[in-house]
């Protein structure tokens, strides 16, 4: 059961990005402690930061610079993919794609084999990477999500699309969406909005995304919505529980109050 948040931002945004990505970070930390990243984009490419750790070893030294508009955090608790390799840690790049996931897809090997694609390093074999590969191919079209089979809540990039970011969710993952009057929010918890709301000073208009839908976000509001029809056949044999590192989300919130407190 991983973690993700991230935002999409107005540049008239007063929101400090790097303590609004902290935020996130601590509010979802308790999600997974495999391994910990975060991306964001302004104007220029996509840039990444992953290790492996909990968040904990990470929070201190998040920096998003502030002419960022959009970004991406995640925190794993692996099922397929060792996070050994650096290339099965999220966010995880497909061609001109930057993504993340929570949840599990089942048929990702399937979909390379039938849509004849390439892993993007040879040595990857993380599930997720079938939803950007996917995303790439479609240019983000909510109905090739439907190929997918498993669970899945997730958020992308695409370096040919700038100032868009996507978020969607399938079956069997919740994702929580937050708007505010120049920002967007989104994060597998309400608690890690309201953990914003807190240590990032802005109200929040709070609501659980519908199974099935696709949200593109741009300037800090809803761009566009589509409608897609995940497999509700899926059924998870093995149901992981929601918290997984609970030392890692207290020792997270703690070092956020004092990162706050001297911002």
């Amino acid at each position: 059961m991983c973690g993700i948040a991230g935002y999409s931002l107005s540049s008239s945004s007063s929101v400090d990005r790097t303590l609004a990505a902290q935020s996130l970070l601590a509010g979802i930390a308790e999600r997974g402690a495999d391994a910990v990243g975060y991306a964001h984009r302004g104007e220029g490419a996509v840039r990444i930061h992953k290790q492996r750790s909990g968040a904990s070893e990470l929070l201190d030294r998040v920096r998003v610079p502030e002419d960022a508009r959009e970004a991406l955090v995640h925190v794993r608790d692996y099922t397929k993919g060792h996070p050994s390799i650096e290339a099965n840690n999220h966010p995880i790049r497909h061609g001109a794609v930057v993504g993340i996931h929570n949840g599990i897809i089942a048929n990702d090997e399937e979909l390379f084999e039938r849509h004849g694609w390439q892993r993007a390093r040879p040595e990857m074999t993380v599930d997720s990477e079938a939803i950007f590969a996917l995303a790439e191919a479609a240019e983000s079209r909510g109905e090739a999500l439907e190929e997918l089979y498993g669970a899945m809540a997730t958020a992308w990039l695409d370096e040919r699309r700038p100032g868009i970011l996507y978020l969607a969710r399938g079956v069997g993952r919740p994702l929580w969406v937050g708007r505010g009057p120049r920002e967007t929010f989104f994060a597998s918890t309400k608690v890690a909005l309201e953990t914003v709301e807190r240590y990032a000073g802005v109200r929040l208009q709070v609501r659980e995304l519908d199974e099935g839908t696709l949200l593109a976000l741009s300037d800090g509001r809803v761009a566009w919505s589509e409608r897609f029809r995940p497999d509700a056949s899926y059924v998870e044999e093995d149901v992981l529980p929601a918290v997984r590192a609970p030392h890692e989300g207290q020792s997270c919130l703690q070092r956020l109050a004092a990162l706050a407190a001297t911002a």
